[in-house]
């Protein structure tokens, strides 16, 4: 969970909290009886005071769940409460109201979700539900029937209507400025890029495409105004985000738009190639291995265009793979592997996969690991298998692994990539690599390589002659390796 400071914490409006940390006074919201899924009485909602009566303009605390796609959602909600001049609040309890950005992609996420609205409930009592469970209300109102309002992912205008009605606060344009780049919660030097909403993909564990509806992509020209606005920011690493990023510019049949004086179609190579040329760090993440693929890979020797792609496999058995409705030739994915190496020689593969998905056996768990083996993939994640309500893999009549071997096929699988991830970065030592600074200080600072993305990857940790400052990109000479991390001095 993600929660915000006042804006007089902000460095200048554009920037928040990086890294994933709670700050003070909302910390992780399960606490006391929200820890077993148990929740408090709702209180009613207390009166707002009228603004006048307070003397200041009101004040909106603010929780994120869930992954990047829906941080930029809260980013944006963010610029709008700012540029109509509402502050932040450090805590629900001092605010005016609380707005609770969810997660419902699985029933842990859920659970997280109720126990931090339950926790703004306890504290507030002026709760404003968003985001991907705000899909399903009355999951929502069956456990707090007196939040403020509730409403579906990107319904941004719905949340602002909300907010308005708890909390008026008339747009001062004198007092209210916000930069071109609108409010980050990112820290400067790198943020999330969304080129699209939704997802046409029908994969059989998941229920994004009905919570978030089709595919929906910006225009190249939009997506290309705010990557510059975001690099005039000092942005140094943009990172390209979607539900299916390779499958952008599909919906809108690939159709071009001005930017800089000239057309640019809306093509992931087209404006991954633009990207590249604004001079930040370029790095694509949720990428579906369409063939086109491929011609991106060539983009990613030399330049910004990180050579650097995730792409969620989910898994290698052909049994499982159909019964996921994901593609289930293995071979041919191999072969794209081999082929993207030959592209890019450099070039870092991340996936996550899927383990103790109904009907997985120990045959199809074992060619897992094997095709792992042959992959030598750089970094992965791996997920024991939710069952997700509305999912159609409930309905495929297979049998249901076990908790305890899909806990145990977790550990293998875990401890096999572990093994790939150490010879992969001790081959690194010795090597001097591009590394931008995420913490920075006088002698000591923490970094990430061009093969590691923030949250989810390794680190580069660093011996400095000279201060280093977040965002700085330096070049740092490894010296040695564990399964996950770098060591090394800068230059």
């Amino acid at each position: 969970m993600r929660s915000f400071p006042t804006t007089e914490e902000f460095p200048s409006p554009l920037a928040g909290e990086g890294g994933g940390r709670s700050l003070p006074d909302q910390g992780s919201a399960p606490q006391g009886a929200f820890g077993q899924g148990a929740v408090a009485p709702n209180p009613s909602p207390p009166t707002p005071l009228p603004q006048g009566e307070r003397g200041a303009p009101p004040r909106i605390s603010f929780v994120s769940l869930g992954c990047p796609k829906a941080l930029v959602d809260s980013e944006r909600i963010l610029t709008r409460l700012r540029a109509e001049g509402y502050e932040l609040a450090r805590g629900h309890a001092g605010a005016d109201a609380v707005i609770v950005n969810t997660c419902g992609f699985l029933d842990s996420a859920k659970k997280e979700s109720l126990a931090a609205i339950g926790a703004a409930m306890n504290e507030n009592g002026r709760v404003i539900v968003t985001g991907c469970m705000g899909a399903e209300p009355a999951a929502i109102r069956d456990v707090f029937p007196n939040v403020s309002a509730i409403t579906g992912p990107q319904a941004f205008e719905s949340v602002m209507e909300a907010v308005r009605e708890a909390a008026p606060a008339p747009h001062d344009p004198f007092v209210d400025l916000i930069p071109g780049e609108g409010v980050r919660l990112t820290p400067r030097h790198y943020a999330y890029l969304k080129i699209a909403e939704g997802c046409d993909n029908r994969c059989t564990f998941c229920i994004i495409p009905s919570l978030r509806g089709p595919l929906v992509s910006r225009s190249a020209a939009d997506v290309l105004r705010e990557a510059e606005r975001l690099v005039k920011a000092g942005v140094k690493e943009l990172i390209v985000i979607a539900q299916d990023t390779s499958a952008y510019g599909r919906d809108l049949k690939y159709s071009a738009s001005a930017w800089r004086g000239r057309e640019v179609a809306a093509r992931f190579l087209d404006v991954t190639r633009e990207l590249g040329s604004l001079g930040a760090w370029v790095r694509l993440q949720y990428v579906y291995p369409y063939p086109h693929v491929d011609e991106a890979i060539a983009l990613m020797n030399g330049g910004n265009v990180l050579p650097y792609i995730d792409v969620p496999f989910q898994h290698a058995s052909p049994t499982v793979l159909k019964a996921m409705r994901r593609p289930a030739s293995q071979e041919k994915t191999l072969e794209r592997i081999r082929a993207w190496r030959g592209i890019c020689p450099e070039l870092t593969i991340r996936s996550t996969f899927i383990v103790g998905f109904p009907g997985e056996t120990e045959e199809d768990f074992r060619f897992l690991l094997d095709w792992l083996d042959e992959a030598k993939l750089d970094r992965v994640g791996a997920f024991q298998y939710e069952p997700v309500k509305g999912a159609a893999a409930n309905d495929l009549g297979l049998a249901h692994v076990p908790d305890e071997i899909k806990a145990s096929r977790h550990q293998r699988f875990m401890q096999r990539a572990q093994a790939i991830s150490a010879k992969k970065l001790a081959a690194k030592v010795g090597k001097r690599l591009d590394v931008i600074i995420d913490e920075g200080g006088a002698r000591q600072a923490k970094g990430r390589s061009k093969g590691d993305a923030p949250q989810i990857d390794g680190a580069v940790h660093i011996l400095a002659r000279r201060p280093l400052r977040a965002g700085d990109i330096a070049t740092v000479r490894i010296d040695r390796s564990d399964a996950y991390d770098l060591w090394g001095t800068a230059a």
